[in-house]
């Protein structure tokens, strides 16, 4: 049986309060709070964060991306952060976007993929102002390496699909917020596929309803999923929060950031049943293994959540998500970057390679030719900075620069080990930023011009829970 060597979960650093909304629009908006990717982020620099929150030693040999919402058509989004994460040309990286089920696709292939597999699952939702999608929806992302043998955490015990044709929930491309049909249709429809997949899948992995000791429900259709988890046979009990108060429906990460969660906390032996509702009905069934007793966790998902603040004002999530466009600094708009240059610097840019001088130690960001220390030429060797972190030596605090969320603060990083470098500070409040802060560093968008999403890291303050 395959699966589940280790796992990783990324939850942005601000939540929306609902109520933010309400006091905003003037209508009745929910209680609680929905997560909110950040104005630099996106489910490709979201799934990088949680890729490397599920630190294995066992290197993937492909990645598939599952997502709702790509930041490209026609280009691969994979190969993005198949860079970022510094992974050999030979991994193949795979995009399965467009659809919230996309992301139970991606983990049925990994799960069937024949050597070690990375699912990436990531999304960021959202709607039109004062809509269901607006305040229901969430983001975040997972990251599971998938394997056909190992030391597993959790093992696959099978499942089952079954899938029909209808139109419930739909998006044309070049819109930004789906349409979803009347609400008891959607019930009908999925109610039924769901009859089918439950029964095939609890046959196909040899369990029965009451030995099932955690129930995962969730997908696009609130209504027809309180209908299917009643009726599953499971106990009552074992239902597991959907965690929507806090963080909201996060597309087609959210089976993988319920499931995570659920691996936070389990013991060995536990058996796990996840139902994903989306254009059809995804069953998995796992089981905990006594290796998930020794498992280090780069961070849990209630440790991201604690970590978070949820004081963002609608305004500016307005702004974020691109409904409401405000008067930029009056200074000129960034270039569009060009691909060649990309191309030539990719370890740099995308992974954050620099060079350590061999004949001195010096460490270079950028990385250099000639050694700025005891001036050797060509004897360095490439270092992977992005898991280094550091501490603020100086900073600026600029009102006036280019930025979609100003203002702008430039840090001056010294890292552990040596290496200094100048970089841009995200999910900081000005107020509190400090010399001798310490910081990490985070793969995001720096901006976008002529069409063109310009990739690099930046560093944040480091996250409780990490």
């Amino acid at each position: 049986m395959p699966g589940i060597l280790s796992y990783g979960v990324y939850l942005p650093y601000h939540r929306l309060k609902r109520e933010a909304i309400g006091a905003a629009l003037g209508a009745p908006s929910g209680r609680g709070t929905r997560s909110v990717a950040s104005y630099d982020e996106d489910a490709t620099t979201m799934a990088v964060e949680a890729a490397r929150n599920a630190v294995h030693d066992v290197r993937p040999t492909a990645l598939y991306f599952g997502t709702s919402s790509p930041t490209y058509l026609d280009k691969t989004n994979a190969t993005a952060i198949h860079a970022a994460l510094g992974l050999d040309s030979s991994v193949a990286a795979f995009d399965m976007a467009g659809a919230v089920r996309s992301g139970a696709g991606a983990l049925k292939a990994a799960l069937q993929a024949s050597s070690p597999t990375l699912c990436l699952r990531s999304d960021v939702r959202t709607g039109l102002p004062g809509g269901p999608d607006e305040r229901e929806g969430g983001d975040g992302a997972v990251a599971f390496l998938c394997a056909p043998s190992g030391d597993f955490i959790v093992e696959s015990l099978g499942g089952a699909s079954a899938t029909g044709e209808f139109l419930e929930r739909w998006r044309l491309p070049g819109d930004r917020h789906s349409r979803v049909w009347e609400e008891r249709f959607g019930e009908h429809a999925y109610v039924a596929l769901a009859d089918q997949a439950v029964a095939e899948g609890f046959k196909a992995a040899g369990v029965l309803p009451t030995e099932v000791d955690r129930l995962i429900v969730t997908g696009t259709h609130q209504r027809a999923v309180r209908t299917i988890a009643r009726t599953t046979g499971v106990r009552t009990e074992a239902v597991v929060d959907d965690l929507t108060s806090v963080v909201g429906f996060t597309g087609a990460a959210h089976s993988a950031l319920l499931l995570s969660s659920v691996l936070d906390v389990a013991n060995p032996g536990e058996t796990i049943c996840v139902i994903h509702v989306a254009d059809g009905v995804d069953v998995f069934f796992f089981r905990t293994t006594n290796a998930i007793a020794g498992y280090k966790r780069a961070n849990t998902v209630a440790d991201q959540i604690a970590s978070t603040r949820d004081d963002l004002d609608y305004q500016k999530f307005l702004t974020w998500r691109g409904f409401l466009r405000r008067e930029p600094p009056r200074r000129p708009d960034p270039l569009a970057p060009e691909a060649p240059p990309a191309y030539r610097y990719a370890p740099w840019k995308f992974s954050f390679t620099g060079s350590t001088c061999e004949a001195c130690g010096m460490r270079h960001l950028p990385p250099q030719d000639v050694c700025a220390g005891c001036q050797a030429v060509r004897q360095m060797k490439p270092e992977r900075m992005a898991d280094v972190p550091g501490t603020i030596t100086t900073f600026t605090i600029d009102r006036l620069a280019f930025s979609e969320s100003p203002p702008k603060i430039a840090v001056v990083i010294d890292f552990d080990g040596g290496g200094r470098y100048r970089a841009e500070l995200t999910d900081a409040d000005p107020d509190t930023v400090a010399i001798g802060n310490r910081v990490e560093m985070t793969f995001r968008r720096l901006f976008e011009s002529g069409g063109i999403v310009n990739y690099h890291w930046k560093a944040r303050p480091i996250r409780g829970g990490n």
